[in-house]
């Protein structure tokens, strides 16, 4: 069946026109000046894998219930509009919140290949357009990874939300190609990695976690990818330029914090979005996963020097400002390993991934 008609609710463009506007950057400087670049770029290299090949796709799925992870993480969860749905609308939000996240990383993945197409385009420096080339074939893997799940494995998709079109337009459309790096690099795909993470370390389907898992190893090397370059280019800015950059990663810092209230989801299901919102919103399960959301993005702004008074008051508003103290390219590290230990469990037939190695609540 053709995706567009998976969709659960109308998609009026099907094909969103994007005025980029960005210029072509060559270099005649073929001299790389950043090993640490370059030897991402020979990771990036050896680190390619074909999604037919890795992923083995005739493990089966929960008709109801594919990722099989415990009700007790869902954002509604033990709230009092939880413990009014029926056992029936109980499964619905558990079913529909699973696509609506994989809708989310599909669309995203999109919205990275595209990003870093540009970046190959616009970016100066030669060893910078060598990695961005391998993320552009990342990137259609990852799009071809979740399209799959969503159509063999699931029943519908839904379309993408306005948090993450607005951060995508801001992230295809400036022309500065620090601002390519910053909306997508550090923020949209920092925030995936947290949300990858929580259905690698939890989802009990080990098709599910696994996709997530091989995922997440390059999405390590595309967050890494930003913070080398803008915290080598971004001590050159004047205040000015980056109060600039500091006011945006405010601004979509908020916005992405909000995109857990998935109104269209709720109103599709035939709920009041108003009490399912506020549910989400009021609930301590909320809290929780907003925090973890903000694990890989705040070390990683303060890492690349974006790290202002204003900044600061922000995260410590969102109660993520303790982030901070953590080992940027450590976490990264971490995130990456964690794949090739799923290989070797995989090999062996084992469903999951123990949980003693998820370091989902560190």
């Amino acid at each position: 069946m053709s995706m567009l008609h998976r969709y659960t609710l109308p998609v009026e463009e099907t094909h969103w026109q994007i005025e980029g506007g960005n210029s072509v950057s060559f270099t005649w400087d073929y001299d790389a000046t950043s090993d640490d670049l370059l030897r991402l770029y020979a990771k990036g290299k050896q680190q390619q894998w074909d999604v037919d090949q890795r992923i083995d796709w005739s493990l089966e799925v929960d008709p109801d219930d594919p990722m099989q992870i415990d009700d007790a993480l869902l954002p509604v969860h033990g709230t009092p509009f939880w413990n009014k749905l029926s056992a029936k609308q109980q499964s619905d939000v558990r079913y529909h919140s699973q696509v609506f996240q994989l809708s989310q990383f599909l669309h995203g993945e999109q919205g990275a290949l595209i990003c870093s197409a540009k970046i190959v385009q616009d970016v100066p420096r030669i060893e910078s357009k060598f990695y961005a080339a391998t993320q552009v074939m990342d990137e259609a893997r990852h799009v071809e990874a979740y399209r799959r799940l969503l159509t063999e494995k699931f029943r519908f998709c839904y379309p993408i939300t306005a948090p993450l079109r607005v951060l995508l337009d801001k992230a295809i459309t400036d022309r500065r190609w620090d601002f390519t790096y910053l909306a997508m690099q550090v923020l949209i795909e920092g925030l995936a990695l947290a949300a990858f993470q929580r259905i690698r370390d939890y989802a009990k389907n080990p098709l599910c976690a696994a996709i997530n898992a091989y995922v997440m190893q390059d999405e390590a090397r595309h967050v890494a990818f930003g913070r080398y370059a803008l915290r080598d280019f971004y001590p050159s800015l004047t205040a000015s330029e980056r109060r600039e950059r500091e006011d945006f990663v405010i601004e979509a810092s908020f916005l992405m914090r909000d995109r857990l209230n998935t109104e269209e989801m709720w109103a599709h299901l035939g709920l009041d979005p108003k009490d399912a919102v506020a549910a989400v919103t009021g609930s301590d399960n909320t809290l929780r996963c907003r925090m973890r959301l903000f694990s890989r993005i705040v070390p990683i702004v303060r890492d690349i020097g974006l790290w202002s008074p204003a900044v600061q008051k922000a995260y410590a508003a969102m109660g993520v400002i303790h982030y901070g103290d953590r080992d940027a390219g450590k976490v990264l590290e971490e995130d990456e390993s964690v794949a090739v230990e799923f290989d070797r469990l995989m090999a062996g037939g084992e469903r999951a991934l123990p949980r003693k190695l998820a370091p989902a609540e560190r």
